[in-house]
Formats: structure tokens, sequence, C-alpha cells
């Protein structure tokens, strides 16, 4: 957690000032809602309502790999995206965590193969997912 955020909380009953300000700046109108802000303080992922752990953990993964896709670091991205296929298999994240991890392969090497790869992947793995439905066109 410390590697990748600087976590910073306001708390609705402890500052309701600040937690108006930052929700109006924001548009942040639901407990908890988590921000995921570049250097900037430019939101890049947001989530919002509460989750168990591994699906709030995933969801940080997922939006710190999105980060990093944004700006064009396939392999980082891509490496970010497995390990929560990896170590949150289970996790609502991981579905889309394997999508991603193929459409960052393709991004860095332009071989559709990586597409079909993932693809694959999907005939075993979280199949009835959304995010099988979108990779199915690159079998």
């Amino acid at each position: 957690m410390n590697e990748n955020f600087l976590p910073a909380r306001v708390h609705v009953k402890d500052d309701a000032d600040a937690f108006q300000r930052y929700g109006e700046k924001y548009n942040a109108h639901w407990t908890p809602t988590v921000l995921e802000l570049d250097p900037n303080g430019e939101e890049q992922w947001r989530t919002e309502g509460f989750l168990p752990l591994d699906d709030f953990l995933g969801q940080l993964m997922l939006g710190r790999a999105q980060m990093d896709f944004k700006q064009g670091k396939w392999a980082e991205a891509e490496k970010r995206f497995r390990e929560i296929v990896e170590k949150l298999p289970n996790a609502d994240a991981a579905s889309e965590a394997l999508y991603w991890t193929g459409v960052s392969k393709y991004k860095a090497s332009h071989d559709p193969a990586a597409l079909k790869e993932t693809a694959k992947a999907f005939t075993t793995r979280y199949k009835d997912s959304t995010w099988a439905k979108k990779a199915s066109i690159w079998a």
C-alpha cells in the first residue's frame, strides 16, 4: 500500500467541512469513496461503496495498473494487471485485469497473438464475465 499510495482520509463526521469541500471538488457523494489521484491531484480511478478486503485491494490495484496503461507504460501495466489475476483470482477485479493484461501485451507488441491468448484464457477462467464477452471477438 505505502509503495504505491499516499493514503489520506476525510471522515464525514470527524471533519464535515473538509468532507463537503472534497466531496464537491471530486463529485463524491457517497461513502466510502476512494479516489486514486495522480501527482497533480487529478482523479485517475474511483471506487465507491464498501467492498470486502480482496475486492477492495483488487480495485486499488486495478486503478494503479490503469494509471500505467493511460501513460503508455505497457509492460508495467501488463505486470500490474497480471498480478491481480495471480494474487487475487477470486476478486471481482480479476476478470477485468485479465482482459487488460492481454490489451497491454498487445499494445506493447502489436502482435494479435496476445489478444488470442487472452481470449483463450477466458474459455477456462471467468467465462461468464462481461470481460469474457468483450474478449470473445479476439478468438
